[in-house]
């Protein structure tokens, strides 16, 4: 099993360097099976060039937008790319670029799967999650998103947290949900690109599940890249466009 981790960047020429360290200290059994994909989303700063001097230390590749096209489109790229050469047994793990998720994590979500979820979510809502270094808005924006979805929302009673950034997939279900979605499987822009995904890969009635992560924010660079007034907006525009839509017409 490979384990293809999608990193989207923007401006994070400070902070990834960090984070590729530590995946370089991971025991080697560890990271043999690792394949990493840098989504440089039209950095203006030297993201592209610090992520490819990690090239002859880690199995990684760096896949570049000419322009920022945010979030959701880096993670689309980076599911297009995975689907190209990936076998159904093996796992996507999307994290945040800025060194706030610690590598050492991916094992616990690869254990999940292993199990026989088909998603699984590193959590900062269950026992043993905390995301006290957050600022306050930013805790709020995540803890207010869940309120809301897990209300309006049919989901797996297991999902707590609906925002956070760094899950694993099984490559199988992606693809079944590419094959009826196409282009559109991820729409939002956005932050809310996370939500978006879990809400449309429901309908593959996945198994999910959710382990215990604590969120080192105190380890981020620069300023924060989430709106807060308009990922709120955002949030609101999903959850109405969910609740209209109507469900798909056939099992996926």
């Amino acid at each position: 099993m490979t384990i293809h981790v999608v990193l989207p960047a923007y401006n994070e020429a400070e902070s990834l360097p960090n984070l590729l360290d530590r995946f370089c200290r991971l025991p080697a059994n560890d990271r043999s099976n690792l394949s990493i994909y840098v989504i440089n989303d039209g950095s203006t700063d030297d993201t592209r060039k610090i992520a490819a001097t990690f090239d002859n230390k880690l199995v990684l590749q760096v896949l570049d937008h000419k322009k920022n096209m945010g979030l959701g489109q880096a993670v689309q790229t980076g599911i297009r790319a995975i689907l190209q050469s990936a076998a159904d047994d093996d796992l996507m793990v999307l994290m945040d670029a800025d060194d706030t998720h610690d590598p050492a994590l991916i094992g616990t979500l690869e254990e999940q799967i292993h199990a026989g979820a088909d998603i699984s979510i590193a959590s900062r809502f269950v026992a043993g999650g905390d995301d006290s270094t957050a600022p306050y808005f930013r805790r709020m924006l995540s803890r207010g998103a869940a309120l809301c979805f897990r209300a309006a929302v049919p989901m797996d009673k297991n999902v707590r947290d609906f925002t956070s950034g760094y899950r694993a997939y099984r490559v199988s279900l992606l693809r079944r949900a590419v094959d009826h979605w196409g282009e559109r499987l991820v729409e939002e822009r956005g932050f809310a690109c996370m939500v978006e995904l879990l809400l449309k890969l429901r309908y593959c009635k996945p198994k999910i599940t959710e382990v215990p992560m604590y969120l080192e924010y105190d380890r981020k660079h620069g300023e924060s890249k989430i709106r807060i007034l308009r990922t709120i907006f955002q949030y609101l525009k999903l959850a109405l466009r969910d609740r209209l839509s109507p469900p798909p017409t056939r099992d996926i």
